[in-house]
């Protein structure tokens, strides 16, 4: 309404909310709490609740081998599946000795999803500021976790305080577990509806080895499905192969009771390159790899004319890239367009834009307290100077690129 119409309405002793279809000023201007605002406008913490038809990158059972294909599926849905699994290998940094195992069960039937990873548990015990358990108030209240202390530089995926409770808050039942050896306790505890009705927990003594595991049933009437069909299943076992590229390899991840054969991010490539361009006949596509140190690893391949790539910051999936793609990129493309002139001397101009669209890249980072675009993270942006390390090709790697028929 503009100032001219609340003028009007006070020459008329009518008062201003009233224009707005009869409305009071108690139902115009309202509160919401945290949680009611998650549901209300779950597209700022999870992304779209609505169906898009968008071509992505999936794991088809059939072939073995990743797909890109155009699917039907709901990003919030695909949002609050991968936060769990972010958690699970989060905990890969804060217990890099003791943790070797990530289990993911995807039950169509029941609409549930399970996510174990063994390791270093929750503290089972009372947090003296909230008194409340420490597994309660990390996965049942809003803003919490242990990623708040920016001076102190980490690898892991969460940063915000919403996470897994996310993930609660648009289920109908969510179940967490988590055994703690120093404590010599396992707690349990359950949440329904949108994560308002907590049960009590259940805590008892424990004597066996330490685990998280997170179960839940998505309230899938919030994402409009019915159940968990084959597009969002195809897309969750893509982004359970990405947690086995992207860790270490002594981590095992298992998904529906069976160990997947990917140990490690060079395999992991592989799954790409399997006769991904026309005419490419049985024969792979050529890839070049390099750990460039402990926090990057960098893959690169050819396409047929449109510039793509796959890449991961501590295990998140940067589906829409950012500036560690731009810093391994510009790298690539600099070397690139050297020879390329070289060999072009008196034909067309090449640009950058030219060799770049003839790139597929890969990359597995480490980047410390990273920021993103959204909650979604779908783009890193950090800056680069902010890294905590950065990715120097090597020579090597440039001449195995150089080779791979994009010249």
């Amino acid at each position: 309404m503009s100032f001219g119409d609340e003028n009007c309405a006070a020459r008329a002793n009518v008062n201003p909310a009233q224009l707005r279809r009869g409305k009071t000023v108690e139902q115009i201007y309202q509160k919401k709490t945290p949680l009611e605002h998650i549901l209300l406008r779950p597209d700022t913490y999870v992304g779209s609740t609505e169906h898009q038809l968008q071509e992505v990158w999936v794991f088809d059972d059939a072939s073995g081998k990743m797909v890109y294909r155009k699917i039907d599926y709901v990003p919030a849905m695909y949002k609050i599946f991968d936060e769990i699994l972010v958690n699970a290998a989060d905990n890969m940094n804060r217990d890099p000795k003791g943790m070797d195992l990530i289990e993911v069960d995807i039950d169509r039937q029941q609409g549930s999803i399970s996510v174990m990873n063994n390791g270093q548990g929750v503290p089972v015990q009372i947090h003296q500021e909230h008194q409340i358990y420490v597994p309660e108030l990390i996965f049942g209240n809003l803003l919490t976790g242990d990623n708040y202390d920016d001076n102190e530089k980490k690898v892991t995926g969460g940063r915000n305080g919403y996470g897994a409770k996310l993930t609660n808050i648009f289920s109908h039942k969510f179940i967490i577990e988590t055994a703690d050896k120093t404590n010599r306790k396992k707690f349990s505890q359950t949440y329904e509806k949108n994560m308002t009705v907590k049960h009590e927990p259940v805590v008892t003594t424990h004597s066996g080895p330490e685990y998280t595991r997170v179960t839940f049933w998505p309230d899938f009437s919030r994402f409009g499905m019915t159940g968990l069909d084959n597009d969002i299943v195809g897309l969750m076992m893509k982004r359970v192969y990405d947690i086995a590229g992207s860790t270490p390899k002594r981590c095992r991840v298992n998904l529906n009771g069976k160990k997947l054969p990917i140990k490690c991010f060079e395999e992991y490539v592989g799954l790409f390159l399997r006769n991904t361009m026309p005419g490419a006949g049985e024969a792979p596509l050529p890839c070049a790899y390099e750990r460039c140190s402990d926090r990057w690893e960098v893959g690169v391949s050819i396409t047929d004319g449109t510039f793509q790539q796959v890449s991961f910051v501590n295990s998140i999936a940067t589906i829409k890239g950012g500036t560690h793609v731009v810093h391994v990129t510009d790298q690539l493309v600099e070397a690139i367009l050297k020879v390329v002139k070289g060999k072009n001397r008196g034909g067309i101009d090449i640009k950058p834009s030219h060799v770049k669209n003839h790139l597929f890249v890969f990359i597995n980072a480490s980047i410390e307290n990273p920021a993103f675009d959204s909650q979604t993270k779908e783009t890193l942006t950090t800056k680069q100077s902010k890294f905590g390390s950065t990715c120097e090709l090597s020579d090597g790697l440039m001449k195995q690129v150089l080779k791979s028929g994009v010249v």
